[in-house]
């Protein structure tokens, strides 16, 4: 590989399937829809928000050893589930979202649900102006997590109403075609809720960190922390935030048209683009070796 003229890293295993993908060989998944948090709090000194990143561990499947936010699949179920709900409804998610009600509902959910099973924060209150007191959830995020339990039936149990107010729509990204695992993830800001705070621990990593925009940016570009396109693009665009409220106020005013990488191959030159996002153009000469197709 011609390291002069690459502008980022390609991970190891796209040059092959760029190019499968360029023949005709290789039929792109369909993409899971999922949905992600940056959950953000304020600084006592006012130097803006920080967000709250979980390092993924080395042994799973997707993104390992990179820095991401909590969230994960949609779960089909939420999409027609009766549920205590405050704040903008379904109808009013899917005209934000781009999606059809029952869509929406169980992206919002799966945002929801997520950050609890992952970080332990809790966007649900007992009524429309508060949110759930503290307390020792394990059991009930294990459940989650294991599917033996649906947030329904978890918010039902506990007279909770999820609080979809607490969310703001940030942005929404879809895998390039030529990835091995694809998803169609929309992105969430929301602002810790008073009284709560983020597990120190988490199944799926193995480190938990708040960090401002800059200093994760910072860590980025120094090659200390691993981040998937997105995951940079969303902390450089908070960089100008000065609070977890802003924030939210910035996101009703922001598209969330997808955004998707494409390849283009030209002979050993490959190019990976990001419509309007220059910064991630990943462009570099990568010899093509015997046996590294993907059939």
């Amino acid at each position: 590989m011609d390291q002069r003229a690459t502008t980022l890293p390609m991970p190891p295993g796209w040059p092959a399937r760029i190019r499968a993908a360029d023949a005709g060989a290789l039929t792109p998944p369909v993409p899971k829809p999922s949905a992600t948090v940056v959950l953000l709090r304020d600084t006592a000194a006012g130097g803006g928000p920080e967000a709250y990143l979980l390092r993924r561990r080395t042994s799973m499947a997707f993104a390992a050893g990179m820095y991401a936010y909590p969230g994960g699949g949609v779960d089909r179920r939420d999409a027609e589930a009766e549920l205590g709900w405050a704040g903008p409804g379904p109808r009013a998610w899917a005209e934000r979202l781009g999606v059809d009600a029952a869509t929406a509902q169980a992206v919002v959910c799966a945002a929801v649900r997520e950050t609890f099973e992952e970080a332990g924060v809790l966007l649900a209150g007992p009524d429309a102006e508060s949110v759930a007191e503290s307390r020792d959830w394990s059991a009930e995020r294990a459940a989650l997590e294991a599917h033996e339990l649906s947030f329904a039936d978890f918010l039902r149990d506990h007279g909770l109403l999820l609080r979809s107010d607490l969310l703001a729509g940030w942005a929404r990204w879809i895998t390039p075609a030529f990835e091995e695992r694809r998803y169609d993830t929309w992105f969430f800001v929301a602002a810790l809720p008073p009284g709560q705070d983020a597990a120190r621990e988490v199944g799926e990593a193995d480190r938990v960190a708040w960090l401002t925009p800059d200093e994760a940016v910072r860590g980025y570009q120094e090659g200390r922390f691993g981040m998937l396109p997105p995951t940079v693009t969303v902390l450089r665009e908070l960089r100008p935030v000065h609070s977890a409220a802003e924030a939210l106020a910035v996101a009703a005013g922001r598209s969330l048209e997808p955004v998707l990488g494409r390849a283009e191959v030209r002979g050993e030159r490959l190019t990976v683009r990001w419509p309007g996002y220059d910064e991630l153009t990943i462009d570099g000469t990568f010899p093509e070796f015997p046996g590294k197709r993907v059939g």
